[in-house]
């Protein structure tokens, strides 16, 4: 006996934060960002949602929908056709950190700008970082706008976000991890993002790090740069400076 339909208004739920608690899912629009996320992690992937033509990947359970239902339930401008319910991994919002963690992970804290934090999600997973930790101030990555930015990347590494963040990295440190705060007063040196385990902390758009954490780092790095024609650089766009630099 096949499973009754879910409203439309379910999957709509989704994109808000109450939603995506209650279900432990989250959705995910077009082919490409689907694609990459059943290549990180197949099984997160418990449907597909489609307008007529669209072509789903193989091997999930399909449900067919009309272009106007399609985009009741879509949060773009610009529905592609074909989105995935998946499930948000066990452990996101908790401050259990994975085991093994990797060797590189990214620290965020604040930062509230959800194109900001999915980018970062994106070039974390881009440059080799296992994990991104997020402050509870900063967006939900699972919100449409990050799950958009990160561009099918957001199961390619792993993520917590909570109160206890800080904790988080104190229990690296312990662990051997040395942590790199991103400031515009620091050293512009390499050598600070040559570690074989490294945190890199990346603060807020309007105040950058908070003292604890800054007095948490071992260090402070400073991307270096040309003051007189910029203060200072996006957020997203510094972290991936850093990323980048961390593995050459």
């Amino acid at each position: 006996m096949s499973q009754p339909l879910k409203p439309l208004k379910w999957y709509k739920a989704l994109a808000t934060t109450e939603g995506r608690r209650e279900t432990g899912c989250f959705l995910l629009e077009g082919l490409k960002a689907i694609s990459q996320v059943i290549l990180a992690k197949p099984a997160a992937v418990k449907e597909i949602v489609a307008v007529e033509g669209c072509r789903p990947p193989d091997g999930y359970p399909v449900r067919v929908v009309t272009c106007s239902q399609f985009e009741q339930i879509s949060a773009t401008r610009t529905p592609q056709g074909i989105l995935a319910v998946a499930e948000i991994p066990e452990g996101t919002y908790s401050s259990r950190l994975t085991q093994p963690p990797g060797d590189r992970i990214l620290l965020l804290e604040d930062v509230q700008d959800p194109g900001n934090v999915g980018t970062l999600i994106r070039t974390a997973a881009a440059f080799g970082f296992s994990g991104v930790i997020l402050s509870a101030k900063c967006a939900d990555p699972f919100s449409p706008k990050c799950v958009q930015s990160a561009a099918g990347s957001l199961l390619s590494v792993w993520l917590r976000r909570a109160e206890a963040y800080l904790d988080m990295a104190a229990r690296l440190k312990q662990g051997g991890w040395r942590l790199v705060a991103a400031t515009l007063d620091g050293e512009s040196n390499l050598v600070l993002l040559q570690s074989s385990r490294l945190v890199i902390a990346m603060g807020s758009e309007a105040c950058g790090l908070s003292q604890p954490c800054l007095e948490l780092a071992d260090c402070r790095f400073t991307i270096p740069m040309d003051r007189r024609r910029a203060e200072s650089l996006n957020v997203a766009v510094s972290g991936g400076i850093a990323m980048y630099l961390s593995g050459i």
